[in-house]
This record gives C-alpha cells, structure tokens and sequence, in this order.
C-alpha cells in the first residue's frame, strides 16, 4: 500500500483558493496574521495549501505542438488562424496565487520556530513565487514584479510592467533562496531541496536559450550565464546520489512502467510524484481522453523523428515518407512502441490485436504513453503520474553543455545514452553527430548553426522522444524560437492507396479503403482468418468520405482543421495584456506589436 501523506486542510486551505484578482487584499478566509502564524503546524498547512502539482492530465497538453493534431480550439492556434488581439486574449494575467504567497512571506517570521524552520518554509515559498513569474514571463515577458501584498492606495497597483532581465534575476535569487533552504526530506507527493534545484536547472535553462535564439530581447549577451546555472544545477543533483534511470534491463518495457506504475514512490529516477490511489479518494482517469478518439491525436512528424533500432536516422531510408505503419515501426527506437500503439498490440480484455480506428478528426495513430491498459478501474485511477524525472536533469545538462560548447563525450556518457541505454539504443557519438548534422532536423531549426549544431539537433531528438506527451515540447519550442514548426498542418498515417491493409503486422489484412461515393457493403469482405473486414471511404478533404487523405485516395491521413496557419514572429511568442487591465492601469502598455 502507498505510504501517502494526506494533508487533511481546514478551511484555511482557501487562503490558497481565491478567485479574485486585486493584489491589495488578504486572502479572504484569513484571521489575523499575529494569530495564525504562531507554529510550524500553521506554516506547514499554509505552504501546503500552495501545493500544486502537474497530473496525469499534462499527457493531453501536447495538442498545441508539432507533436500532435487536434480539432479542440487551443489557444496558440486560435491565434495563428484568427485575428487576435488583446480583446480576444484575456486568459492568463490572474495574480491571486501571487498575492497568496507574498502573504505568506510578510508573516511567516512572526512564527516561534527556528530559523531553519523558518527559511524552509519561506523557501517553498520563494520557489512557487519564482514559478509563477516564471509561467508569467514565458507569456509575457516583461511583467510587474510584485514582492509584497499591497494596499488599495499603493502607487504600485498602476506600476508598469519591470524589464524581463530584472524579474528573472529575482525569480533565480528567488530558487537561490530556495535550494539553499528547503529541505531533503519532506512529506511524500511534496517538493523537497531536490525538487526545487530541478526547478532552479529548468528555469535557467529555459532562460538562457530563449535569450540566445531571441534577438527581440537584445539579451543574447546574457545567455551564457543561465546556461552555466543549469550546469551546474544539474551537477549538484547527479552529484547528491540519489537518483538513477530507471531500468531492469528490459528494453522493451521499462521505459513504459514509469507512466503506468502503480507506485513510484521507490522509483529512483522520479525525483517529484503525484501520487494518485482510487482506496484512498485520489483517482485520475485520463483513458478515454488520451486514447486515440479525443482532442488529442499524436502526428506523423513524431513517428518520424524516432530514430531506427541501430541508431540510424529513419529518415534517411529512401521512401520513407510512403511507409505504411506497421512498416514505420519495423526496427525502431523501443520507446515509440512504448509511445504509440504498435503493430500487435492487445487492448485489455481482448486476446486478439487491437486494429487501429480512423477517423477523420484523428490522425489514425494512438497514444499509449498515460494509457492505462487494463479494465480494472481501482488500477487504472491509481497510476502515479512523474512530475519530474531524473531523465529530464540529464537532458539539461547535456545540453546546457552544449550551448557552452563545454560538451563532452564522457558528459554524452552519463546522460543522453544512460537515456539510450535504457532503451536499447546504441550511444550517441559526439564527434560523429557534429560532422554529420541530421538534415531532416537542421530544416526544423534553421537559427541552429555551428561547430555544435550536429550534437544539439540530436539532444533535441531525444528531448523529444524521451519527453513526447510529457507538456514539454511546446516550451521546447518557444525557447528554441521554432514557433513557425506550428504552420505545418499535423498528418496522420500514410496509405498508399485503396485495398486492404494490415494495421496488425500479421501480414493479414484488417481494414479496406474504398473510394468516396461508393456503398459500404453489408456482406464485407473477410480475410483469411474470416474475419470481416472494417471499411472505410476516403476522398478528398471536404467531401463526404469517413476518412480524409491529403491525396484524395492516397497519402496521411487529415485532421478536419486545416485552416492556413500564420505564426508572426516575435509577436505570437507572447501574448498581450488582456485589454481591460490596460483599461484600469494606462501604465501597462503593450510590446511586439500587440494591441
């Protein structure tokens, strides 16, 4: 059974929970400051109730990237379709969490503890605090840096936004602050000294590519010295001992068990846990959301970016581009048949392999990674999510590394092939990377050039791999200033033509395309195990076919949404202030031409 802490929270839990937006008032369930921040106990239930942990719901959040299709209205698609301005975009400049956690560090030290009590607790603080302005500045950039709660006659309620440079030192002294105080152990499911240095490697990291590939900024002079914080964040973590990649040896499956373990508790390369137990009334259920026939429906871009099973580029096979899918995952990198349905899986309580369903709102493809393959509902609303992997600080270091040009092959050793390792892959050679850059990859990166673009390109590979379906590629993307990837209108899988195709790798037919206009008949067709035949009718976008191929009657199969997709650069890499707030506050003015 999970060794679970349950924080039990009274009322106060609202303090965290307010709904309004002035950053001048108190929370509002609160009592007095000189009488509730008198014990640890009172510092521990407010820290608590600004627990906030990503679930197994972030599997979905990859519909807004070139990893996926999706007909759902996502925002960063609404506005590269639409004509978005400040009065349509009014999501995102909510500031009540802020004002939560800034009235917890005016009170805290009223509290009759020790100062190491007290600093670990004002360092979770200052670590959800450098968080939140984090999440601002990536869609904002320049914002108002608020350090205290404020009165109702504060001349800094009608403040301008700060320079980005100047909020993210704070945000850094902010996890300074934090590593330097929080401590190792903590309760289960809540973030301790290691969890926050992550945090502290992420940001840096994040930051300091996004200085260097956004010339907007004028900031590229500053890059260097984020990219040797999350170098050396990343080295503290590795260096502490205490975690590891997962694996048992096998190759095939040990990468999947990190998304459907029941229990991760003891799994040393998860470094934070959701922990989720339907016995103990925390359950999630993301199976028929994940699984192929929502939003979310994964691209054929994806397939194609894993590599082959020898560490060969897939994309370097001559015809690749027309391989059918049970073809494209002949002889690949384990970790796509541990990503997507794969020829011959079995979907529980079947005993027979799963045929893939097409639609033509989807791609075709189908998401195992936050599947949950099993009828059992206690199992599969008990499955913990990984909220941060030991994998992601070895993927940071590498490339930190590498950006400085510091890389080496013996840093290639102890982190991106302890990832390939795992998965069977052979190792990643550094020299042979560079002289020989991935040209299917460079076209996706045009802004990458150098003596190191070759090892960067495949550090982002397998950033994309190990992390597909894990709500970091959109970030990946933005940092990368790769926002124009988001044009290209996501394809599912290829058919060659109409007939009947195998989509279980027995070499036996399990679907028919026929064209559009004729009649699916009643009496199908069988195959030779006399099994019926599933029919579908494809045409042309737009027409009354079930299914949509880019050819008409041959090629990937379409997703509905294919409107013209126009991603204006910088512009569309932030977003504006909502245009009521600029009402109330002329001070916040609007940048990359927004309005």
């Amino acid at each position: 059974m999970k060794n679970l802490l349950y924080i039990c929270m009274s009322s106060l839990f609202l303090l965290c929970a307010c709904n309004k937006d002035f950053l001048d008032r108190y929370p509002q369930t609160s009592i007095s400051p000189d009488v509730f921040f008198n014990t640890e106990e009172d510092l521990s239930l407010y820290i608590n109730g600004l627990l906030s942990l990503a679930s197994r719901s972030s599997y979905l959040n990859d519909q807004s990237t070139d990893n996926a299709a999706t007909t759902a209205a996502v925002e960063v698609k609404n506005i590269m379709t639409g004509t978005p301005s400040s009065q349509t975009i009014t999501s995102g400049w909510s500031w009540s969490r802020l004002r939560n956690i800034n009235y917890f560090l005016e009170n805290y030290q009223k509290a009759s503890v020790t100062e190491e009590v007290k600093n670990h607790y004002a360092g979770l603080a200052r670590y959800y605090r450098a968080i939140f302005y984090h999440d601002m500045v990536k869609r904002y950039s320049d914002v108002p840096w608020y350090s205290s709660t404020l009165n109702p006659d504060d001349e800094d309620l009608y403040k301008a936004r700060d320079p980005r440079a100047m909020v993210m030192d704070s945000v850094m002294a902010d996890l300074a602050f934090a590593v330097a105080n929080v401590r190792e152990s903590v309760p289960t499911g809540t973030p301790g000294k290691w969890a926050v240095e992550l945090m502290e490697a992420k940001i840096a990291l994040y930051e300091g590519s996004y200085r260097k590939y956004h010339e907007e900024l004028n900031l590229q002079n500053t890059a260097e010295g984020f990219f040797q914080k999350a170098v050396s964040a990343a080295e503290n973590i590795i260096a502490s001992g205490n975690f590891a990649i997962y694996s048992t040896g096998n190759p095939d499956n040990d990468y999947a068990s990190l998304f459907e373990s029941q229990d991760l508790l003891g799994n040393r390369e998860v470094i934070l846990v959701n922990i989720f137990d339907q016995n103990r009334n925390r359950s999630q259920n993301v199976n028929s959301t994940v699984f192929g026939d929502y939003e979310q429906s994964p691209a054929r871009d994806l397939v194609q970016s894993y590599l082959m099973a020898d560490g060969s580029r897939f994309t370097d096979k001559i015809g690749y581009q027309e391989y059918g899918f049970v073809e494209e995952f002949k002889d690949r990198d384990p970790r796509l048949a541990q990503t997507l349905v794969y020829p011959g899986w079995i979907r529980e309580p079947n005993s027979t392999p799963y045929i893939l369903q097409l639609n033509k709102n989807f791609t075709g493809y189908h998401q195992l990674k936050g599947y949950v393959n099993s009828t059992d509902q206690v199992v599969i609303n008990g499955v913990d999510f990984p909220v941060h992997r030991f994998a992601e600080v070895l993927l940071i270091l590498a490339e930190a590394k590498a950006e400085l040009g510091t890389l080496t092959q013996g840093d290639l050793d102890r982190t991106v092939n302890l990832l390939r390792q795992r998965a069977g892959m052979p190792a990643l050679d550094l020299a042979w990377a560079n002289a020989n850059p991935d040209s299917f990859q460079a076209l996706k990166f045009p802004n990458l050039v150098g003596s190191n673009q070759g090892i960067l390109l495949e550090i982002r590979r397998e950033r994309r791999v190990e992390f597909a379906f894990e709500n970091l590629r959109y970030d990946d993307l933005m940092r990368w200033r790769a926002g124009k990837l988001l044009e290209s209108i996501p394809t599912g899988m290829y058919f060659s033509g109409l007939g009947n195709f195998d989509l279980t790798g027995d070499g036996i037919p399990d679907i028919k395309l026929i064209a559009e206009g004729q009649t699916i008949p009643t009496n199908r067709e069988t195959n030779e195990l006399g099994i019926p035949l599933v029919y579908y009718t494809v045409g042309d976008f737009g027409g009354d076919a079930g299914v949509y191929l880019s050819n008409g009657s041959t090629g990937g199969v379409m997703v509905t949404d294919v409107r013209a997709r126009n991603f204006i650069e910088p512009k569309y890499y932030y977003r504006p202030v909502p245009y009521t707030q600029t009402v109330m506050n002329p001070n916040l003015t609007q940048i990359f031409d927004w309005n």
